[in-house]
């Protein structure tokens, strides 16, 4: 029988792996032709629709210099535009341009067949018990700190 697993045990474990994928995951992406940054500025533009710089950077969880450089970068490669709202024409939004799209498109594909290469390694079981699991301690993790910020 192997060892306990204990809370730090697994804490380092947890973060060599996400270092280890998130390494990966850069360099699937600056061998698209993006930086991490821009790619997810397109990416919530892909699947969300045009948003606010503000509901970008909470999808995302950039700080706010990352996030204005990247839009910044991305708008002057002419993947984004700035757009007002009928709702409120003080708030620009960002949208994808024709070219952002097609881009961002097939970039996406690309990074989610390398993520599925990269996951083989779990079978659907262990990949459904991982992913309850982390959601759970994320979960928890999140309403402490919360309840931590409310004292």
């Amino acid at each position: 029988m192997g060892k306990k697993i204990v809370a730090a045990r697994l804490w380092i474990v947890l973060a060599r792996c996400q270092r280890a994928v998130a390494l990966a995951v850069e360099r699937d992406i600056a061998a698209l032709g993006l930086c991490i940054t821009d790619f997810m500025v397109l990416e919530a533009l892909l699947h969300k629709g045009p948003l606010t710089i503000t509901e970008i950077q909470t999808k995302v969880l950039l700080a706010s210099g990352s996030m204005t450089a990247a839009v910044d970068r991305v708008e002057s490669m002419g993947l984004v535009v700035r757009k007002t709202t009928s709702k409120d024409r003080r708030a620009r939004v960002l949208d994808l341009t024709p070219e952002g799209r097609r881009l961002i498109e097939g970039a996406f594909k690309r990074h989610s067949q390398h993520l599925e290469a990269m996951m083989a390694v779990l079978d659907s079981g262990e990949k459904k018990v991982l992913y309850e699991a982390l959601k759970k301690l994320g979960r928890s993790v999140a309403e402490r700190l919360s309840q931590a910020e409310g004292k």
